[in-house]
Order: C-alpha cells, then structure tokens, then sequence
C-alpha cells in the first residue's frame, strides 16, 4: 500500500488543485510501479509560510522581498 505525503505551503490552494494532485500521484505509481489506485493513499500537508524556511529564512518574509 503506497503512502504519499505531500507538502506544500498554505496559499490558496483550491479544493480543485488538491484533487489533481491526489489523482496525478495514484496514477502515476499506478503507470510507473503498477500499483493499485484502490490502496494507494495520498495525504497533502498544507504549511503556513512562517514555518516554512528556505536557506534560513521563513517563506512568508522570503515572499516579501
């Protein structure tokens, strides 16, 4: 049973967007690993920019500049 997490940062993301990404993921293990899109789980994590950071920097003052 494939588990896949993914993050992404808490910015608008639309109901839609999710359902893509959960959909593209299950068929891509299904076409590449061949696996079954019945057991295949797929979470999405949405962070908020301040506790997201890059190179030491949280991405909502990274966004600023």
């Amino acid at each position: 049973m494939p588990y896949v997490n993914i993050k992404i940062t808490d910015e608008n993301v639309t109901k839609e967007q999710k359902v893509k990404l959960i959909q593209g993921v299950t068929r891509l293990l299904m076409d590449v690993l061949g696996k079954n899109p019945a057991t295949t789980v797929v979470v999405i994590d949405e962070v908020n920019t301040d506790n997201w950071g890059i190179g030491g920097e949280c991405v909502t003052e990274l966004r600023k500049k």
